[in-house]
């Protein structure tokens, strides 16, 4: 047996490792999410869950926590991260206002912030005080669970992908199964077709999952994927579903189960695909 072969057979063995450890600590907490309640603190103990496989799968293979990519990167990568997610969002809900998929500025969820914010005199200026919270101090609390599906995915998973894939098969493989641990609270917890918002998030997971092994491989470090994952819940979660206006189309358009973002990720993606191949990642 060659080198190469013998390391290839290595990495398949941790891949299937952290694979089946991932599965057995997640289906703790998809019950207790599907089955109990989606509380913040179970949800927040199922994205520790890939971190955890991750561990776990380097004791088990005698190896060491320092192997994966802890370092900082460089600060183009990191910052590039937060803004291509705030792009995409910013984009997809745009379109979706302007085609009337939906309406821009909900009043209800502006005087909402605005009294939460004690300046119910001035909700616009409150409006724009707490998308700039949301921005980076909801951004920043976020990153403690965040930290932990990214250790996981970007530090360990798709390093050991990389070893018997090409950039093309690290992202797709990868992008699949983060897509497929997500189904569970999917089908629950979203709304309408379950075949529809299952195909949506895949493409738009498995899109951004282009992007962001792009961005790990060129920073050598997972810290821009922890970037990239919390800008991209905060736009959609925080600020653009709750600042739209709804309608009978409006959700089969926005959110992370509609269509729009999907469409415009993935067309960020081809060019983050071409990137990768022509600077050899």
């Amino acid at each position: 047996m060659t080198s190469n072969s013998a390391e290839k057979r290595a990495a398949w063995r941790s891949i299937l490792i952290f694979l089946v450890i991932l599965t057995l600590i997640s289906a703790v907490w998809h019950f207790a999410i599907v089955g109990l309640a989606p509380v913040s603190i179970y949800v927040g103990a199922l994205m520790w869950a890939p971190a955890l496989a991750g561990f776990f799968t380097l004791k088990l293979r005698g190896r060491r926590l320092s192997e994966l990519p802890w370092s900082v990167g460089n600060w183009r990568d990191n910052a590039t991260s937060y803004l291509v997610p705030t792009v995409y969002v910013a984009v997809s809900y745009a379109i979706a206002w302007g085609l009337g998929f939906g309406g821009a500025f909900n009043a209800e969820t502006i005087a909402e912030w605005a009294a939460e914010l004690g300046l119910s005199s001035a909700p616009v200026w409150g409006a724009v005080l707490m998308v700039l919270l949301f921005a980076t101090v909801q951004f920043s609390k976020s990153l403690g669970t965040i930290a932990g599906e990214e250790i996981g995915w970007r530090g360990f998973f798709i390093w050991e992908l990389r070893k018997v894939l090409p950039f093309e098969g690290v992202a797709l493989v990868s992008g699949l199964i983060w897509s497929a641990w997500h189904y569970p609270i999917v089908i629950k917890y979203g709304f309408g077709d379950p075949l529809f918002q299952v195909f949506c998030f895949t493409l738009m997971i498995t899109s951004m999952s282009v992007i962001m092994a792009y961005f790990t491989f060129r920073s050598n470090s997972l810290w821009p994927g922890v970037m990239f994952h919390g800008a991209h819940n905060i736009y959609i979660q925080k600020i653009f579903s709750p600042l739209t206006t709804r309608n009978e189309h409006t959700q089969f358009w926005i959110d992370e189960y509609g269509l729009m973002v999907p469409l415009i990720v993935t067309l960020m993606a081809v060019y983050f695909w071409r990137r990768a191949k022509a600077e050899g990642l």
